[in-house]
């Protein structure tokens, strides 16, 4: 159905895509593969005409095509569901399905009822009960991401394209959106899955094609590969084991945060918990369990029913973010893009920011060769992979504008890391380098609260983890018992009489 043939794209005198090659057929689910930066989006977006190819064919059905626009993919069949979603969020599911091609009436009025009808029969293919009344802004994460889906199937896509469609979806989820994925490969059509998610290649692709630095490295069967194949055409090299060793915390290492009788809400559970110094403390749960909002709560960012915390022993108060800032705790959030950067900024900018203090060089100045020799510092320490510190946020991958949240946290002198998420959205060699660097950090005695869905993650990563279930902990498990068994016995049923 689809074939892309020696697609190359230049930007001014750089080449980003070197001739790849891309073929999908009707009724397959075709993994596209790669590490961030490898060159996948930019090749989406030469299919659905968001930007125009070097050089190169694109053939749909056998005919060769060639997009000026998005719109003229749409009307070739052609649907996309970004990663980033492309939803207005004052406008309900309806509106936002058909925006700027509406249906209406003989007369030119809007026909909010065909629309609405439309918009209920293709949610009832996807077997998802959505208000079609609420602006998108009050749905859930996974209820906006099937909006997305549903307004790509209202355009009558015959070639769909999902990039990252999981990355914020819980388990059972994901498990709907695959069932919606197998049905529409019933149907015929032809969908493209970019996913860092490998094990979630295994259970719902059919083929595979690699790219690796704007590279086509190679299409095979799922049958045909192994995880640790894949891995290895992805980034180039084996990588062995994700997971750095465990070192192992002293009984008696000191207790740099103490966080006594956090009550998220009134009437709710109360929870109890310390991190101690060279430290990785994992928060583990389902979503919305309470592990982000106690992680906020600590920091005076969310209005806890009551929250009493220790730093280094005495204790403090903390009113809002910046009390926590003052007291040496840094935040990596969840949505690095929404919460952590200022993307159209420069990495020196985004580095700077809540520091600028560190630079004055009298009252009204800012000493530049210092701000930016620390900037330098701080991304050698991190490994910022970039032209240099003016380069703007924007044009980095995932994995390195994580680095970027992280490098300035470094600067901060910062000794209390809560890293929520930490890999979210960043390829398998990208996380290793994540992995390592936070194994680094506690080796020079920064603690780390690390709050992750990710179970390997947990298991791999995590000296001891606290187990949330409605609100509160409901465990805090060490040693051998951080085993994927216990940590979701004690997530789901918040008991340990079934655990393994």
């Amino acid at each position: 159905m689809l074939e892309l043939k020696g697609i190359k794209k230049s930007f001014g005198s750089i080449e980003v895509l070197h001739g790849v090659d891309l073929d999908v057929r009707a009724g397959e689910v075709h993994a596209l593969l790669g590490e961030n930066g490898a060159g996948k989006s930019t090749l989406m977006k030469v299919l659905c005409g968001i930007i125009r190819h070097s050089d190169g064919v694109i053939r749909i059905d056998g005919k060769e095509c060639s997009f000026s626009n998005y719109d003229e993919a749409i009307a070739a069949g052609v649907g996309i569901v970004f990663q980033e979603f492309s939803l207005i969020p004052y406008l309900n599911a309806v509106e936002n399905m058909f925006l700027a091609r509406e249906i209406k009436t003989r007369f030119g009025l809007l026909d909010r009822a065909a629309m609405r009808r439309r918009a209920q029969e293709i949610l009832q293919q996807l077997d998802v009960d959505i208000s079609l009344h609420l602006p998108v802004a009050s749905l859930s994460v996974a209820e906006q991401q099937f909006v997305e889906i549903a307004k790509a199937l209202s355009l009558d896509a015959r070639i769909l394209i999902l990039d990252e469609p999981t990355a914020t979806l819980t388990p059972s989820e994901v498990e709907h959106l695959f069932k919606v994925i197998r049905e529409l490969r019933k149907k015929g059509v032809a969908i493209v899955f970019i996913s860092h998610h490998l094990e979630e290649i295994f259970q719902i692709c059919d083929r595979i094609t690699v790219l690796r630095d704007g590279e086509y490295i190679g299409t095979c069967n799922v049958s045909d590969v192994d995880n640790d194949g894949l891995v290895e055409m992805m980034v180039g090299r084996r990588i062995e084991n994700s997971f750095p060793p465990k070192p192992g915390i002293a009984p008696d290492a000191a207790r740099v945060l103490e966080v006594e009788e956090v009550q998220l809400k009134r009437g709710g559970p109360i929870s109890s918990f310390f991190l101690r110094e060279g430290e990785i403390l994992g928060f583990a749960g389902l979503v919305g369990s309470g592990r982000t909002e106690t992680a906020l709560a600590l920091l005076g960012a969310y209005p806890a029913a009551r929250c009493k915390v220790k730093v280094d022993g005495v204790e403090t108060r903390f009113a809002e973010p910046a009390d926590g800032l003052a007291h040496g705790i840094g935040l990596l959030p969840e949505s690095r893009k929404e919460q952590g950067l200022i993307t159209s900024f420069s990495i020196l900018q985004n580095v700077s920011l809540n520091n600028y203090g560190k630079y004055r060089k009298n009252t009204w100045f800012i000493d530049l060769k210092k701000e930016l020799a620390c900037t330098k510092d701080a991304m050698g320490q991190v490994s910022v992979k970039a032209e240099g510190p003016l380069s703007r946020v924007d044009t980095l991958s995932g994995g390195n504008q994580q680095k970027v949240v992280i490098a300035r946290w470094i600067n901060h002198d910062m000794k209390i890391l809560i890293f929520d998420e930490p890999t979210r959205g960043i390829d398998v060699g990208a996380k290793a380098e994540i992995y390592l660097l936070m194994r680094e950090f506690t080796a020079q005695g920064y603690s780390i609260v690390m709050i992750s869905s990710e179970l390997p993650e947990v298991i791999g990563m995590s000296d001891r983890v606290c187990v949330f279930r409605d609100g509160g902990i409901a465990a805090t498990v060490e040693g051998a018992d951080i085993t994927s068994e216990t940590v979701m016995t004690y997530a789901t049923t918040g008991r340990p009489d079934h655990a393994a």
